[in-house]
């Protein structure tokens, strides 16, 4: 069965990427952002929910603090059961969107509200939503990585860690899927499942850039490594895996594996968790470019790039970059996140407990 039922969208590649600029800073002033961050956490009543591709600065703050480091939607729910009135999201937009979404009665800040997602961006919801409209005889699956619009307009939100079992669940009821936004990530569900799903064409401008030939190489420059691979990436890598995973579960197989080294094919802000749960193990990034080749991301997303710790203390000084969401987008985004939360655990699927994207 082709994974594309019917005639698809036009793609909608993300062409204004900016280049990712990590913050660098002298220990002398590390120290001084961090204590100043803590006597502002505190004073605020604030809680700073980091995501793994955020640099390491940002992933120990938050654990210092009594934080979270986690997905997206375990930062929100992280968040929801935080008594504190204020949540501080270090990842990209939609993130700071979804926390919002699940907890509208508390402040949400982000440090740069310019930190956006590629696949979000190239579901704009103005097209999605005409686009599901003439296509009302199949169930709506988005991504974790969407806008509020878009979720709005969907029957389920999944994480890559559910989107296999929540597709094959509605291919058990007899539905056909209109699945967005990650064709990659689709295209694996609908291969490993079945379903009938149309693809919105959408990709992540980090994973899809993975190269095959260059992992192939890798692995035989290093035969005792087991390649981990997101789903977000494309079929050819995907095919190579020892590991296909979210976040999460990425992470949990180089803890838990016998391989000495590993090769990620994900962001390497990873990285920082994984060394701290195997620091003796060795991990290669998978290359994201071929022979002669540049990439635009070079396995680390541009976005996530700018959050940083001097931006951090701003935006508690200051209370600039607070998310908003509409009322009634909140409410209706929030009906198909709430139905994958009780799948999950109808079926003791552990989407939150330190689940993956």
């Amino acid at each position: 069965m082709s994974a594309i039922a019917s005639p698809v969208p036009p793609a909608h590649p993300v062409t204004d990427v900016p280049p990712v600029v990590e913050e660098v800073l002298e220990d002398a002033e590390r120290a001084a952002l961090i204590a100043r961050i803590k006597q502002l956490l505190k004073a605020q009543d604030a809680v700073l929910v980091a995501h793994y591709y955020t640099s390491g600065d940002l992933q120990r703050l938050a654990e210092e603090t009594g934080g979270c480091v986690s997905d997206s939607l375990e930062m929100a729910r992280f968040g929801h059961a935080a008594k504190a009135s204020t949540l501080v999201v270090a990842g990209v937009r939609f993130m700071g969107e979804t926390a919002k979404i699940l907890n509208p009665e508390k402040r949400v800040l982000m440090p740069d509200l310019g930190a956006e997602c590629s696949l979000d961006l190239s579901c704009p919801a103005e097209e999605f939503i005409p686009f599901c409209d003439a296509h009302p005889d199949r169930t709506v699956v988005v991504y974790a990585n969407t806008s509020a619009a878009v979720k709005a307009r969907a029957d389920w939100v999944v994480t890559s860690s559910i989107a296999v079992r929540v597709v094959q669940h509605l291919k058990e009821r007899g539905e056909k899927i209109l699945w967005a936004p990650d064709r990659y990530l689709g295209d694996y569900v609908q291969r490993v499942t079945g379903a009938d799903m149309l693809l919105w064409q959408g990709a992540c401008v980090v994973h899809e850039k993975f190269k095959a030939e260059g992992i192939r190489e890798l692995k035989r420059q290093h035969p005792e490594a087991a390649i981990l691979v997101h789903p977000e990436s494309p079929p050819e890598v995907i095919a190579m895996a020892d590991v296909v995973g979210s976040t999460t579960q990425l992470i949990r197989a180089v803890e838990t594996l016998p391989n000495p080294s590993f090769i990620v094919a994900t962001d390497i802000g990873i990285f920082h968790k994984m060394h701290a749960v195997a620091p003796h193990k060795l991990l290669i990034e998978a290359p994201s470019g071929g022979k002669g080749a540049t990439c635009v991301s070079c396995a680390h997303c541009p976005w996530m790039a700018m959050n940083g710790l001097r931006k951090l203390a701003h935006v508690l000084e200051t209370g600039e970059n607070e998310i908003h969401v509409p009322e009634d987008i909140c409410r209706r985004a929030a009906r198909p996140i709430n139905r994958m939360l009780e799948f999950a655990g109808q079926q003791s699927i552990p989407v939150l407990g330190r689940s993956g994207e």
